[in-house]
């Protein structure tokens, strides 16, 4: 049994503890709620779209999209428009692909992507960058082997087929992304052409005035599309 000065010391330390439990939430309260939590850090990385050739489709960019997330990217970042390669360049597939990019900015947050394109798809992402509002949401833009001045193998298909047609030197579409400056706004251009190309015909039309030409040596027209030196060559633009 306590003694009556035993039982006075107990009741004092259990107001005591009853105190410091009630007063020092409200004293964190009134200081306010400390600092937030780190938060993760926001990727400094542009998102990318992809734009595949000539009848092809999206699966094309399966060893540059590794080679990216071997480098950091999520994939999340890597984006491939996907569409119908035999329509036309300025009536339809820009405006589908200027909407498709829209829609990847509005998924990520992200004020501008960046495009890299095979053959065909260069001259659907130039009309966009150049006469589709692209070159305000376009950071960075590739070339992989793109019939940007047109190319004499198109002839080969043009009696039916429109993106044939567009592809043609001189066409509408080579020659209006061709006047004037070939490379507009801020957007950094850059291309990368083979002296072997069996599709693009002469080969020295992928190279833009304004923009940083590679030549990636004696490589088939697809085989950009899996060389280790071109994916470099890609990536190390994509961070300048």
């Amino acid at each position: 049994m306590l003694t009556a000065r035993q039982g006075l010391v107990a009741l004092l330390t259990l107001c005591l503890a009853l105190s410091l439990a009630i007063t020092a939430p409200a004293a964190a309260r009134a200081a306010g709620p400390g600092p937030a939590p780190a938060s993760d850090p926001v990727s400094p990385r542009t998102p990318v779209v992809f734009v595949h050739g000539y009848n092809a489709d999206p699966g094309v960019w399966g060893s540059l999209r590794a080679d990216l997330r071997a480098d950091g990217y999520a994939d999340a970042e890597l984006h491939s428009f996907g569409y119908d390669t035999h329509r036309s360049v300025n009536e339809v597939l820009a405006g589908r692909l200027a909407a498709y990019v829209e829609e990847v900015r509005r998924e990520t947050g992200a004020a501008k992507v960046d495009i890299v394109s095979h053959s065909f798809g260069s001259l659907v992402s130039r009309w966009y960058v150049k006469f589709g509002g692209g070159a305000a949401a376009v950071d960075h833009w590739v070339s992989l082997a793109g019939p940007n001045r047109g190319t004499s193998t198109a002839w080969a298909c043009a009696l039916w087929d429109q993106a044939c047609r567009d592809m043609t030197p001189g066409s509408y579409v080579v020659r209006n992304l061709g006047d004037g400056d070939p490379t507009p706004g801020a957007v950094k251009y850059a291309t990368f052409w083979s002296g072997c190309d069996e599709v693009v015909n002469p080969d020295d039309s992928v190279p833009l005035t304004g923009a940083a030409n590679a030549a990636v040596g004696c490589l088939a027209h697809n085989d950009l599309l899996g060389d280790d030196g071109t994916s470099a060559g890609v990536r190390a633009f994509l961070t300048s």
